[in-house]
């Protein structure tokens, strides 16, 4: 059972696929910085100062301490429940960024990759047959 679970892990599929999770997750955290970090604070001040990630709607009782606030984090991490639209919105774009750079990734690989030569298709038996009616009657008609 043990050689078949290393051949099973030597298996190139599998590499490549734990190398792109861990590459993945690397990739994830530059995008969220991205995101939250540069785009949403831009988005926000185009469209009059918005922080979208705090627009919620509290769906329960909030802790005395916390009446008032506007802090999603804190009001989360207190466990009132919240419906968080602006975490949402900004999850959206993390994920359209993504989903445009892997659109990006792909189509430059695929330009880069060599396109393999297509072996000319062989002719049908019909029009070579209707070929060598041609050529034969040329032939005789000298």
């Amino acid at each position: 059972m043990f050689n078949e679970f290393k051949t099973f892990i030597m298996r190139g599929n599998v590499l490549d696929l734990a190398i792109a999770v861990i590459i993945g997750a690397a990739f994830g955290k530059i995008v969220t910085s991205l995101t939250e970090d540069i785009l949403m604070p831009v988005i926000g001040k185009i469209f009059g100062g918005l922080d979208f990630s705090s627009y919620f709607l509290v769906l329960g009782a909030v802790p005395p301490e916390l009446t008032g606030s506007t802090d999603y984090a804190a009001l989360k991490k207190a466990g009132v429940p919240l419906l968080g639209y602006g975490e949402f919105v900004t999850q959206a774009v993390n994920f359209v960024i993504v989903a445009f750079i892997i659109f990006l990734l792909v189509r430059a690989v695929n330009r880069l990759m060599p396109k393999p030569v297509e072996a000319p298709a062989a002719e049908a038996a019909d029009i070579a047959l209707l070929r060598e009616i041609r050529d034969e009657l040329r032939t005789r008609r000298v």
